[in-house]
């Protein structure tokens, strides 16, 4: 909980005014019950209707203050707890921004999204709770057991005799909670994957008629995060029932001894009346308390895992920004992108092994192979998603280790495998929130291929996606892709099975307009098809991690006889454009 009392430290002062209004709040509800005694014990019988009037007064008085000032004291605590939520929530966000693909599998995207929804949700409770209860249940529980001293010093060690059951039980309690409210948060993020997935796969599934099995599974994920919730709701909901038992027998007691001493003339009955009141302050003031060992439970499990995504090291931060984008001297002799002995494996499994190449400035790259056996790896290590367990990668003659993220991605334009289009207008998503004119735009969208469709629509590149571009085809979806990678002008162009949707004719015309446009840009291009690498300066050919065969497609067809087969396969031999 040291990360929240970090991010509640800028808002002491205003917690410093909000907590006092809420002490004079409550000391309010204190006065008032005493008073009652007064006028039931001393003023009535005098027959003075003025004085009653007068205390009267005062009792009202004392309620009206009382009300108000914990109306205000509530509303400063629920703001004080959403401007903290709010940073917690901004902070949270932009940590995940900022994580390496290896922190985010390492987490899992359905864990983050529950620590970012859920788990902010559960600390956003505790901490306006903490303000408006944290306060005034001891302020009513000490209060009231002063008061009650003063009033009748014996039935209130009569009262008193239930709170050590009562503190015992809170503890014991308490420290089984925590942990359990851990395993929820966790049975929470499971439970959230499967949703994700299924949402996500909707078509295949109902394609594949598994709606029965995704059923299933979901009805297990589903009856997992109950059955934790459940059994933690169940241990923390002891303390209730059992504290209502040691109050009550408390209440009992004090009647009973009560009785004895109004009956002796020993204590007079607004003392009694005032009493009862006392009590019912008093326990309510510990219900509460056990309430916020509930929360508190709740809540320092889910701090817990917001710290850990916020105590996780960066991949980096906005503070690269002060860092010179042209730190270091390129080499001008050295290739323009160099892979020395590149290795890479995902925990104990290897996904690369030993890649080694060069390009120069300006030419294209084209890599090729089975599912599984590396390509996109090579590219989220050329782009430092993640980092390589062996060997090193140079961008003009300069270790991208020794180039912050930012500044090296700034130098790509990238379509990837499984891309994203945001509910918004196609030239925004080309765009993407950078300062693109509007011949930069309409460039981009004609060298795409993409003018042909978007140019139908009356409102042209302004027409609004749905969700993921649910709207537009497969091959209009990669168009619009490519065209957000065009419009940066990048160094290097990046496009992982980016024409798998397109048809051979328009495949074949992007691939012109690139090579005609873009001479200056260094391409890489992964693909199942031949014919979109073939004529790439260098060509890969990767199987199981390891580089099979690697030179222009007249030399690889002659010296790698599975590249050979996949080309015959799917040209039948002929150099087709």
């Amino acid at each position: 909980m040291r990360d929240l009392f970090r991010y509640l430290s800028p808002f002491k002062k205003r917690m410093a005014l909000g907590l006092s209004i809420k002490t004079v709040g409550t000391f309010m509800d204190l006065v008032i019950p005493y008073i009652l005694a007064h006028i039931i014990d001393r003023v009535a019988p005098s027959g003075n209707m003025k004085t009653v009037m007068l205390w009267g007064l005062i009792m009202i008085i004392s309620s009206v203050i009382a009300v108000s000032f914990n109306i205000i004291a509530n509303r400063m605590a629920s703001r004080v707890a959403c401007d903290t939520i709010l940073k917690i929530r901004h902070d949270l966000f932009s940590k995940i921004s900022y994580l390496s693909l290896k922190s985010v599998d390492k987490f899992t995207i359905a864990s983050l999204e529950s620590r970012l929804t859920s788990d902010t949700y559960n600390v956003h409770h505790f901490t306006g709770a903490i303000q408006r209860l944290g306060v005034r249940a001891p302020i009513l529980l000490v209060g009231g057991i002063i008061v009650t001293l003063s009033l009748d010093p014996v039935l209130t060690l009569v009262m008193l005799a239930t709170l050590p059951f009562i503190g015992a039980l809170t503890v014991f309690i308490s420290k089984k909670g925590v942990p359990l409210f851990r395993k929820v948060q966790e049975k929470t993020d499971g439970f959230t994957r499967v949703v994700r997935e299924d949402a996500s796969g909707i078509r295949v599934i109902k394609a594949l008629s598994k709606i029965n099995y995704e059923k299933e599974r979901f009805d297990k994920a589903n009856r997992d995060a109950i059955e934790t919730e459940k059994k933690a709701g169940l241990t923390m909901a002891i303390i209730n029932p059992l504290m209502t038992l040691f109050l009550n027998v408390g209440l009992t007691a004090v009647i009973l001894v009560g009785a004895y001493r109004v009956n002796g003339g020993l204590t007079g009955a607004g003392t009694i009346i005032a009493f009862m009141s006392y009590f019912t302050i008093i326990s309510n003031a510990i219900i509460s308390i056990s309430r916020m060992f509930a929360m508190y439970s709740r809540a320092s499990a889910s701090m817990t895992r917001i710290s850990e995504v916020l105590s996780e090291p960066s991949e980096y931060s906005p503070d690269d920004e002060k860092i010179k984008e042209n730190e270091h001297t390129p080499d001008e002799h050295a290739p323009f992108i160099e892979f020395r002995n590149v290795s890479f494996s995902y925990g104990s499994t290897s996904v690369i092994k030993n890649v080694s190449f060069s390009l120069k400035k300006g030419e294209s790259l084209g890599i090729i192979g089975s599912t599984g056996s590396g390509k996109t790896t090579i590219i989220n290590l050329l782009m430092r998603f993640y980092e390589p367990s062996e060997g090193d990668i140079f961008i003009d003659g300069i270790n991208i280790k020794s180039i912050s993220p930012k500044h090296l991605r700034r130098r790509f334009g990238v379509v990837f495998q499984n891309d994203f289009l945001f509910a918004d207008k196609i030239s925004e998503n080309i765009k993407f929130g950078r300062e693109v004119s509007d011949d930069e735009l309409n460039k981009a969208i004609s060298l795409s291929q993409a003018e042909g469709f978007i140019s139908s629509y009356p409102d042209g590149a302004e027409h609004p996606l749905d969700i993921k571009g649910a709207n537009l085809s497969g091959g209009q979806k990669q168009r619009v892709l490519i065209a957000r990678a065009l419009a940066s002008d990048p160094e290097i162009l990046v496009l992982d099975d980016s024409s798998s949707a397109l048809d051979y004719k328009t495949d074949a015309l992007l691939r012109r307009a690139v090579e005609a446009n873009f001479s200056h840009t260094t391409k890489i291009t992964i693909a199942q098809r031949v014919s979109s690498i073939k004529h790439a300066d260098l060509i890969l050919v990767v199987e199981n991690g390891e580089i099979l065969a690697m030179g222009n497609h007249n030399q690889l067809m002659e010296s790698c006889p599975e590249y050979a087969e996949i080309s015959n396969s799917q040209m039948g031999g002929m150099l087709v454009d």
